[in-house]
């Protein structure tokens, strides 16, 4: 497709925010903060009521909006064209493949046209039960209309829905502002009416006891962390609720979930780098809590239930890519721990499902995943497949006394494919595939796998795509994507949205740098604290060798990354700007100095083992210094950046784009245009309705081929 797309119409003054002289000292060290003004002083009250924003800080915002609306306005045309066309790969009316259990299966689904989904279950029959639900057909039974819940609101988003064990009622989670504050309430399934208690402030999800007559939560603190697992009984007001755990160490936050066996209620207290479970019996839950091993510094561990036995995921005794160890469900300590699947260097055990009779895995090893299944008497076989680069994901299901699992398959030419797999008769039956309404050809596609050279020598691998016949001539712009923090793995997947870019000329690359698990838990290891720098070198390593490749060339990278992936995108900027014709920072967290010496924000303690406490060591504290984008912007020329950001955001709060942007306005010597948007009625996720999202998609690819463009002129 040949394309031209619009200049930056660009207003002839930008937003200039006041400099108000701000500094602190630490460890002989001075540092300004002439933007720290535009942090709310209420910033807890402004999570929960937006409109409490202080006047100066909200006249700031929206100036800044409508100055990158209006650099942007030319494109409006293009914004339409572009969610035109990804609407049109989404089927309006698809749905989950149904899920068994007991005499239920369970699905999500959409209408045409909806914004939010639909929670549905029909009767279970054998032969209906894996075939995709058709609206309105008999039997079928709609649980939650996201729909006409969300009427009127300008964001809602449900953050899970869990059923009683005896399919009588539904614990639903929802959030109304984006600031994840959620509400859980409780459904009828016989009246279809949601009983009159609402329980305020919490996580969202929801697990019940076996009777159905009380469930837990996580309650949110004063600073929005979860740090407290509470038991709701029905017909009683939330003040009445009992504490089951609370978690004294602000380091370590809180989340439930319930075995596969359904057996018992598991509480995890985590940060990064450490774990500690406890379990509750559901058929009594006002039993004791027990902790099957007490936390241990690095220690990371997760708890299956499997008949008189436990089995753990664990990264124990120097178990770096992790093993499977076993113990007596009544001796769970350390000491009573014995290997089932050993510790093998390279290849890593990313999650671990507990059928009746078979203990499945899926593992990766040279940036490739696969299933294992292990039967009862220990006999494995491999469920994998041939193509250069993919996506695999294990579904969990409800069910534990069955031999199917469910796996979902994709590669970044090859559309999401669901199947169920007997794990006896080793049948794979194809439940689903995505269907593409506008058409999609996998063979005009190539996926590739490449690999860049870090400074310090390691080899970091590049998922790519592209129209077959692309001249390889360095002529190609290219969208370079990248996150690389908390040992997140970015799948090499299908995603309908790309085609948009690809289809007019773009090559897109996922950097699997430093910071992610695509190469093993040492991957993530090498990428934290002390050794982040190696994030941000691979990343700029990987947009060299790919222009040594003949896929684009210097100046034509647009580079893409969220949330710590902003971080990145901050970091790249200020590493290598000659590099890039536009970057994208989506909810970047690009003031990670100050956000890091703030204990009372609601990620920092916990996110000290991933970054360091610069408040305590001088090392950590000179080592984030070093990188923090905000504090490195430097006296130069920048690309064209698009900041994205969220005013009820408590993940990566407004302020810190916001700061960035007028940083680099104040500071930089040429380049640009810098434009802010932020979202004054969203969070952390930006919209939640699913077309409302395309809205924000269209926004960054008009911006991604408006700097492709102006690039290409200079």
């Amino acid at each position: 497709m040949t394309f031209e797309p619009p200049p930056f119409a660009l207003p002839p003054a930008a937003p200039k925010a006041e400099e108000r002289p701000h500094a602190f000292e630490l460890f002989g060290r001075r540092v300004e903060d002439p933007f720290a003004w535009l942090k709310a002083e209420n910033w807890r009250a402004v999570l929960k009521d937006p409109s409490a924003l202080a006047p100066d800080i909200r006249a700031y915002l929206d100036a800044e909006n409508a100055y990158a609306e209006a650099a942007l306005s030319g494109a409006a045309a293009l914004r339409k064209t572009l969610v035109a066309e990804m609407r049109g790969r989404i089927r309006e009316d698809d749905a989950s493949v149904p899920e068994p259990d007991g005499p239920f299966a369970y699905y999500s689904r959409h209408r045409e046209g909806g914004q939010h989904p639909l929670i549905c279950r029909r009767p279970r029959t054998v032969h209906r039960i894996a075939e995709e639900p058709e609206d309105g057909e008999i039997g079928e039974q709609i649980l939650l209309d996201g729909d006409k819940e969300g009427e009127g609101l300008a964001f809602f988003e449900i953050a899970g829905a869990a059923h009683s064990d005896d399919h009588r009622l539904l614990a639903w989670g929802v959030d109304t502002k984006g600031s994840e504050l959620h509400t859980i309430r409780v459904r009828d399934l016989d009246t279809g009416e949601d009983r009159p208690e609402r329980v305020e402030s919490t996580a969202g999800d929801a697990v019940w006891n076996a009777v159905g007559t009380a469930f837990f939560y996580v309650a949110l603190d004063e600073n929005h962390r979860p740090a407290r697992v509470m038991r709701h009984r029905l017909g009683t007001d939330q003040a009445e609720d009992t504490t089951v755990y609370e978690e004294a160490d602000p380091g370590f936050f809180v989340n439930i979930g319930r075995t596969q066996s359904g057996t018992y209620l598991t509480v995890t207290a985590s940060d990064h780098e450490t774990a500690e479970v406890h379990l509750l019996d559901r058929a009594d839950d006002e039993g004791p809590l027990r902790c099957v091993a007490p936390r241990e510094e690095r220690l990371i561990y997760s708890v299956e239930h499997w008949g008189s036995y436990l089995v753990i995921l664990t990264n124990a005794d120097g178990a770096v890519d992790f093993k499977i160890v076993t113990c007596p469900l009544d001796a769970t300590a350390r000491e009573n721990w014995r290997d089932a699947v050993p510790y093998r260097p390279g290849v890593m055990i990313r999650h671990l499902h507990v059928l009746g009779n078979h203990l499945v895995r899926l593992e990766l090893e040279n940036a490739l995943p696969r299933i294992v299944v292990r039967d009862m008497k220990g006999e494995e076989h491999t469920v994998s497949f041939a193509e250069e680069a993919y996506s695999l994901g294990l579904l969990p299901g409800y069910e534990f006394e069955t031999a199917r699992i469910r796996f979902t398959y994709s590669s970044m030419t090859t559309p999401a494919e669901t199947y169920d797999y007997d794990c006896v008769t080793r049948a794979r039956i194809l439940r689903k595939r995505q269907t593409v309404p506008s058409g999609h050809e996998p063979a005009d596609y190539v996926t590739r796998r490449l690999f860049a050279t870090a400074p310090d020598g390691e080899s970091v691998p590049i998922s790519l795509l592209h129209r077959r016949g692309l001249a390889l001539d360095g002529s190609a712009p290219l969208l370079l994507y990248g996150y690389g923090s908390y040992g997140t793995l970015m799948p090499a997947g299908f995603r309908t949205n790309l085609l948009s870019l690809v289809d007019r000329g773009f090559v897109y690359a996922i950097a699997h740098i430093r910071g992610g698990t695509e190469k093993g838990w040492n991957w993530y290891l090498e990428g934290k604290r002390e050794k982040k720098p190696n994030t941000f070198t691979d990343f700029v390593a990987c947009g060299r060798a790919l222009i040594e490749a003949g896929y684009t060339q210097q100046g034509r990278i647009v580079a893409h990354g969220g949330s710590a992936g902003g971080m990145l995108m901050g970091a790249a900027a200020n590493l290598a700007p000659e590099l890039f014709a536009g970057i994208v920072a989506d909810v970047p967290f690009v003031d990670v100095l100050n956000t890091m010496l703030d204990a009372d924000l609601p990620l920092t303690p916990p996110e000290w083992p991933e970054w360091g406490n610069p408040a305590e060591s001088e090392a950590a504290f000179e080592t984030i210094l070093s990188y923090s984008p905000y504090d490195n912007v430097a006296a130069k020329a920048y690309p064209a950046i698009l900041a994205l950001g969220g005013l009820t955001d408590p993940r990566v709060t407004y302020w810190e784009p916001a700061k960035w942007v007028a940083r680099l306005r104040a500071t930089m010597t040429g380049g640009g245009p810098v434009l802010l948007k932020i979202n004054m009625e969203a969070g952390h996720g930006g919209a939640a309705g699913r077309f409302d999202r395309l809205e924000e998609v269209g926004l960054i690819y008009a911006f991604a081929l408006m700097a492709a463009r102006a690039a290409k002129a200079a």
